[in-house]
């Protein structure tokens, strides 16, 4: 099992820990938190519910009550670990509910985690065996896709329940911890009075971590498994409306593309490239001013969709491909990005601007339309990616720009490749 060290070459300037319970952390990751704590990493941790049905038949203590103990007894293991107060968050969402909440803890996560890049996030294992962990390790999941964090999981009840041919050995990663490092995670543990001692002697109110339990974790390692950032949030929902966006309905969409083709500078365009054509709507308003384009989606229903509204379009070619891969190859002479940029990850996106630099001809132009106000569950605004293209030194500098209430349009050419008024 590969050995990983927190503090190595890849060190993170930040980190994020999340938990679905009070003691989750301290148990599956309470060392490696120490760790990087000591070393004078910012860490912020956000538990997801305060526990609160931990105990769902105790004769001596409320839901109410068992939540507010187990609150306190967080913030006890988390200042053991060397956390600060204010680094430390409860949301309050219901303990054994999370799976219903599934776009609620990825918006959060997301809004927790900004921008990804140099951040280590650490959440329960999305296959734990635990309902609240699983639901909170695939929201970790998209949130480190959409943020560009680093992702790693941190098994709880896998090691309980798994057979050994359900662990995946390959992605584990073992960390040793000091003594120093592994007594701060004992002394959090011990915090969480009321999941490692009886909360009375009557039935109902049990020990819930046994000491057996608590002795796999409190070994000379930790073990994570690393995570692989996905989200499938934009295919299900091509899967769930024939046309998400409103693209043949909403004004906003019709005027946005009129408004997009009356904005390029040119008539005519030898290779062209659209970039998240979603349904294809735009595509085939472009293909008109194009002898050749190829459409790019990563959503296998999108394109399935495009396929449909593009049949019989002979200068068209339909892609599945993702943005943060290469694109296709050769030059264009127009690139077209629209409402797609904001469904990056910042760094992403600042690798896809690089490489339409590349591909971009000399007399070519990029067009930009994206809707100007904010985007619930990912990290970037429309203004935001179009003030990451303006700051690229390698693309034309802006030629024309439209601007309303709404939308932003603007087109990055150099002014001596654009048609002269006078001509």
């Amino acid at each position: 099992m590969p050995l990983w060290d927190p503090l190595g070459a890849d060190r993170p300037e930040r980190v994020v820990v999340v938990a679905a319970h009070p003691d989750d952390e301290s148990l599956g990751a309470g060392g490696v938190i120490a760790t990087v704590r000591a070393a004078g990493i910012p860490v912020t941790l956000v538990v997801a519910t305060a526990g609160e049905h931990s105990h769902p038949r105790s004769p001596t203590m409320t839901v109410t009550v068992l939540a507010q103990q187990r609150r306190r007894e967080a913030e006890r293991a988390w200042a053991a670990l060397g956390g600060d107060a204010d680094e430390l968050t409860v949301w309050d969402l219901p303990d054994g509910s999370l799976t219903t909440h599934d776009k609620e803890l990825t918006g959060r996560l997301v809004a927790t985690i900004g921008d990804g890049r140099a951040t280590l996030l650490l959440a329960p294992y999305l296959e734990d065996g635990h309902p609240d962990h699983d639901a909170l390790g695939r929201a970790a999941q998209r949130a480190a896709y959409r943020t560009g964090a680093t992702l790693l999981h941190y098994p709880v009840w896998l090691w309980h329940h798994a057979d050994p041919g359900e662990v995946p050995w390959g992605p584990l990663r073992r960390v040793a911890l000091t003594a120093s490092d592994r007594n701060a995670k004992v002394r959090a543990i011990a915090c969480h009075r009321s999941q490692v001692a009886p909360l009375s002697d009557r039935p109902g109110d049990e020990t819930l971590l046994s000491p057996s339990l608590i002795e796999h974790f409190t070994g000379p390692h930790e073990t994570f498994v690393l995570g692989q950032p996905r989200d499938d949030a934009l295919d299900d929902l091509h899967g769930e409306h024939l046309d998400p966006w409103g693209t043949t309905t909403r004004w906003y969409e019709q005027r946005k593309r009129r408004l997009l083709l009356a904005m390029l500078p040119r008539p005519r365009f030898t290779r062209a490239l659209d970039l998240g054509c979603s349904t294809g709507t735009l595509t085939v308003e472009l293909a008109e001013f194009c002898d050749e384009l190829i459409a790019v989606d990563s959503s296998p229903r999108a394109l399935a969709a495009a396929a449909t509204l593009t049949q019989g379009l002979r200068t068209v070619e339909l892609r599945l491909g993702d943005l943060s891969t290469e694109l296709p190859e050769g030059e264009f002479d127009l690139v077209v990005l629209s409402e797609a940029g904001y469904f990056l990850s910042p760094v992403v996106l600042d690798r896809l601007i690089a490489r339409i630099a590349r591909v971009l001809t000399t007399d070519g132009c990029l067009v930009l339309a994206h809707w100007r106000h904010p985007i619930s569950g990912w990290p970037m605004s429309g203004p935001e990616v179009h003030a990451r293209f303006a700051r690229a030194q390698d693309l034309p500098p802006v030629a024309g720009r439209y601007l309303d209430r709404d939308v932003e349009i603007v087109v990055h050419a150099h002014q001596a490749t654009l048609p002269n008024p006078q001509g």
